[in-house]
């Protein structure tokens, strides 16, 4: 059995990667992902919990660079509900994460969003929304109010005009970020962190790779191309809120093939256990080696 993943650290060059907890969601793993009933998790038992569900991280990347202190993704934010039938999901703790690393929001010079599903901008603003809710309220600013914040325009046009409950709020998140979004004019999103086009879960849903002059070792933020290691065999098998679930399946396996090497950790936000690991020969039944960090 495997809980949600603690905070881990990884160097690349003069780079450092942090995943920082925000909570935790545990899903039903077959209505999460239809294609795998009525019996597929029994192959992948050990990533379940006591009660079958699927333990699924939240949190955010910190990428400290020589110049830039850069978060990947927000979390869901101070949140803690049921929704019968589906899940539980739980956040609250990115601050609390994000000053263990010595660091206040006022810090963050960059925040990029893979994409804008609710477990994705849960910071963005000070509003937290209500017990038991994802959305609700007026924001009275920004989280990270000195920070530029990216994401791909297409995915921003996507949610436009949509209060769709797996979105971003209108309120708490569109209306705080619409005077200040930018949209990438190139793939660089500071120098050593380039964005890669991987649409499927979502239109604009960005991936990012980040790499370092003083090695030829990299990362591959997924974001939520993948939502367990399950996804790195079982590539059919896509998540119930995939926009495009065949170009979902399409980018699973085309970023395997393409970073199915040594020099290549893979940092994946939601996995169980731990984020970091590499892909592995897919003669292997489980294409999934884990990598620590420290």
């Amino acid at each position: 059995m495997l809980n949600a993943a603690p905070r881990t650290q990884l160097t690349v060059g003069s780079t450092t990667v942090t995943y920082l907890p925000d909570g935790e969601i545990h899903l039903d793993p077959t209505v999460f992902f239809p294609a795998s009933a009525p019996d597929g998790w029994s192959a992948y038992a050990p990533y379940l919990d006591d009660d079958g569900r699927l333990p699924i991280s939240v949190g955010s990347f910190l990428v400290r660079t020589p110049e830039h202190r850069l978060l990947v993704d927000l979390g869901l934010g101070a949140v803690d509900f049921e929704i019968p039938g589906m899940g539980s999901f739980t956040g609250g703790r990115l601050l609390d994460s994000l000053a263990a690393e010595d660091l206040q929001p006022s810090d963050i010079d960059t925040v990029f969003f893979t994409h804008l599903h609710h477990d994705h901008v849960g910071w963005t603003s000070d509003h937290a929304p209500a017990p038991g809710s994802i959305h609700g309220g007026s924001p009275s600013g920004l989280t990270f109010g000195q920070a530029r914040h990216a994401v791909d325009r297409a995915e921003w046009d996507h949610w436009t005009g949509t209060a769709e409950l797996t979105g971003p709020d209108p309120e708490a998140v569109r209306k705080p970020l619409s005077s200040v979004v930018q949209f990438l004019d190139d793939e660089l999103v500071v120098p050593g962190v380039r964005a890669i086009s991987t649409a499927g879960h979502t239109p604009g849903h960005t991936s990012l790779l980040i790499t370092d002059p003083g090695t030829d070792h990299r990362v591959l933020i997924l974001g939520d191309v993948m939502h367990t290691q399950a996804q790195v065999s079982e590539t059919h098998w896509n998540f119930r809120f995939d926009v495009d679930a065949e170009a979902g399946t399409k980018t699973r396996i085309d970023l395997l093939a393409a970073y199915q090497d040594d020099r290549t950790t893979i940092a994946a936000g939601h996995f169980a256990g731990t984020v970091f690991g590499h892909f592995l020969p897919p003669k292997l039944q489980h294409r999934w080696a884990q990598s620590r960090g420290k």
